[in-house]
């Protein structure tokens, strides 16, 4: 399995100029963790950093900063770690937990953000596999119980 059919193409992206306030504002509004930074060029969007609402709270409401004062810009991780959207799934939780980060930016070949994929979206996915895993062993003790009884 690729990132390209894993990954979340609905991506909340912000501006290098944009208020911290914002950022917040939108990922509460989209019940989101991160907002990545973007610079747009021939009117695609680059990656160049990312924000999470952990680095709101430790780098600023703990600091007792202005939050309407810092842009994402001023915040953003700029050692922005990407993937591939034709990586496979494996070698992305591989260099996730190499890195030490839950949420991966996903490009395509020329580097134009395409989705993320996120140890939440991970979460889920082995969820699903589980629930189809057992829904095999159910329906087999099933058939067992079926022809052999």
């Amino acid at each position: 399995m690729t990132l390209k059919t894993l990954c979340n193409r609905e991506v909340l992206v912000a501006y290098k100029d944009d208020t911290i306030f914002n950022a917040a504002v939108l990922m509460r509004q989209y019940h989101a963790g991160d907002v990545i930074i973007v610079e747009e060029r021939n009117g695609l969007r680059y990656p160049v950093g990312i924000v999470t609402d952990r680095d709101i709270v430790i780098e600023v409401i703990a600091k007792e900063l202005a939050i309407d004062a810092v842009t994402v810009g001023d915040l953003m991780c700029r050692e922005l770690v990407l993937a591939q959207e034709d990586d496979d799934l494996l070698d992305a939780i591989r260099s996730m937990r190499q890195k030490g980060v839950r949420r991966l930016p996903v490009v395509d070949k020329s580097g134009v953000l395409v989705g993320i994929f996120a140890a939440d979206d991970l979460i889920g996915l082995i969820a699903e596999q589980l629930q189809a895993a057992a829904g095999l062993i159910g329906k087999e003790q099933a058939q067992e119980k079926q022809y052999r009884y």
